[in-house]
């Protein structure tokens, strides 16, 4: 795939939805300004907890609740002619702060590991932790070439502490939280980051990169393998996987395609995204920066957000693009 396509790759809404994509569209505004409501996608239709072949609008709710409970107007059963459906995703939640490691039931890649390994724990000095998603360097290196520089990326939010950081800043592997200390475990510099902006306006990606010695960094994800491709594009009803830093290895399939989100960052700060990728839950708080795949190792998001009962991906065209950066070939 040439660099030009990195766009255009996730800017066409699939066809089996472009007659649905102008009515959500249309629909977004006022869709958002609903109670109960934090998110509007596109997705099939789900009856009696099996997905049909309808597209519809996706409407995602905290919680699916009956009209009388609700002060305001219920979301319709359709808008202009096109059904909508309800998906509870409770309240999204940017990464969160990473699992105790006594939890029952939750599990850690938190350790020290050289070369850094993506699937593992990383973090900016004043972040608990996140996931080291890939290794990649810059998008203009020329194939075959020599790329100057080599990366780690992750999270705006993991790397660069939600704008609250400086470039340059240290970063460490193990995170913080895993017991990374400051000068031992830094593995590299905050090179750049995409602002997250809290202010009503439409952000894309929460991502991140901080530049490290080649012999510090490794392509292999852990459990999962090496990317096959620069991007490939979400479809709903895709199975994906990725290894993050707290559940490990797992799966999970797509819901909604094109999904503008409300994601709480902690403080009353929320920030709204455009253009994501809605899965079932496949993460938990640490797991942020994972880089998500399909089963052919395809890269398709980032992962940096959720709740207990979905997943939030950034589309990693965007990533690539607006860092400026390749996890492929």
């Amino acid at each position: 795939m040439h660099d030009d396509e990195l766009f255009d790759v996730e800017a066409d809404v699939p066809e089996a939805f472009s007659a649905v994509a102008p009515t959500r569209d249309a629909a977004e505004d006022d869709l958002l300004a609903t109670e109960n409501v934090v998110g509007v996608g596109l997705g099939y239709k789900i009856t009696g907890g099996v997905q049909t072949d309808k597209p519809s609008v996706m409407v995602l709710v905290e919680q699916k609740l009956p009209p009388e409970l609700l002060s305001g107007k219920p979301v319709p059963k359709t808008i202009g002619g096109k059904p909508t459906d309800l998906m509870e995703v409770g309240v999204l939640q940017a990464g969160g702060d990473a699992e105790p490691a006594a939890e029952v039931g939750v599990q850690k890649l938190g350790t020290r590991v050289r070369p850094a390994r993506p699937g593992y724990s990383v973090g900016h000095l004043k972040v608990t932790a996140g996931t080291l998603g890939a290794g990649a360097y810059d998008l203009r290196s020329t194939v075959p070439g020599k790329p100057p520089r080599y990366y780690a990326l992750s999270n705006n939010h993991v790397l660069a502490n939600s704008n609250d950081a400086t470039i340059g800043d240290p970063i460490i592997q193990p995170g913080a939280f895993d017991g990374g200390t400051f000068p031992a475990d830094v593995i590299g510099r905050l090179t750049r980051y995409v602002p997250i902006r809290f202010d009503g306006t439409t952000n894309l990606v929460d991502a991140a990169i901080a530049e490290i010695p080649f012999d510090t960094i490794d392509r292999d994800i852990y459990w999962t393998g090496y990317p096959q491709s620069l991007v490939t594009a979400a479809q709903v009803g895709m199975v994906l996987k990725k290894t993050g830093r707290t559940t490990h290895f797992t799966t999970g399939r797509v819901t909604a395609l094109n999904a503008t989100v409300n994601v709480n960052y902690g403080g009353g700060k929320v920030a709204k995204f455009g253009r994501q990728i809605v899965t079932t839950d496949m993460s938990a708080g640490g797991d942020s920066g994972s880089l998500v795949l399909d089963l052919q190792n395809n890269p398709v998001g980032l992962l940096f957000a959720g709740s207990s009962a979905a997943t939030i991906l950034n589309p990693i065209a965007y990533v690539q693009r607006l860092l400026g950066v390749r996890v492929w070939p």
